[in-house]
């Protein structure tokens, strides 16, 4: 199974690419329009990937069928985890990673970004991939199956940057809760950069303005 994705870029000639995903119940539309709000200039041309995740039924939302990475089985998101699903949409994203290398894209010229769903999506595979990656950009989420990255996670992304940012008005995911894994990952050995927005389970113009500082950063000029 290929995922359908929407790309925008910034040139017609990428060298990099940021592959985004997107949250529950939403598809690769999501942040789309956030592209133009970046102000790029002067960082490589960009390839932006917005996979749509599969429609599967989400068991907390009655089994209703809707656009997910994986299943939320309860509230209880940490002791309570669909490993089997999040291992299938691993396998996805590892597909489109394959896909901007076979474009040219080298790996550590390729960020992995995501929101909630996303986000954990974005740890998941990230910290397992087997080449380096530019970064991970972690938004309004936490790190799923926590108790296996340790001995799971690829020696060639142990200093790979990462950007984790939550709302401090969080109502969906708690941010005590993306905190708990900021700090996990800090005693992985991992360097974090911890941002916290006075917003809900959303994203807002300040956290858009340190995303593109980031990126200024871990991408060449």
């Amino acid at each position: 199974m290929s995922l359908e994705v929407i790309e925008v870029q910034t040139s017609s000639s990428p060298a990099a690419s940021v592959i985004w995903l997107h949250g529950l119940g939403a598809d690769g539309n999501d942040f789309v329009p956030i592209v133009r709000e970046l102000d790029l200039g002067g960082v490589l041309p960009i390839r932006f990937v917005f996979p749509h995740a599969p429609q599967i039924p989400v068991t907390i939302n009655g089994g209703y069928v809707m656009r997910a990475w994986y299943d939320i089985l309860g509230m209880e998101i940490v002791r309570r985890e669909d490993a089997a699903g999040l291992r299938r949409s691993q396998a996805l994203v590892e597909e489109l990673i394959a896909g901007e290398k076979a474009r040219g894209i080298a790996p550590e010229r390729i960020v992995l970004a995501g929101f909630s769903q996303g986000c954990a999506m974005t740890l998941l595979t990230g910290l397992r991939h087997p080449e380096r990656l530019a970064g991970l950009m972690c938004l309004s989420g936490y790190l799923p199956l926590a108790a296996s990255t340790a001995a799971e996670a690829s020696p060639a992304n142990r200093d790979v940057p990462i950007f984790m940012a939550h709302g401090s008005q969080d109502p969906v995911i708690a941010m005590a809760r993306s905190a708990e894994s900021c700090k996990a990952l800090v005693a992985l050995g991992y360097s974090v950069e911890w941002h916290e927005y006075p917003m809900p389970h959303s994203v807002c113009q300040e956290e858009i303005a340190d995303i593109s500082s980031w990126l200024r950063r871990i991408l060449p000029q």
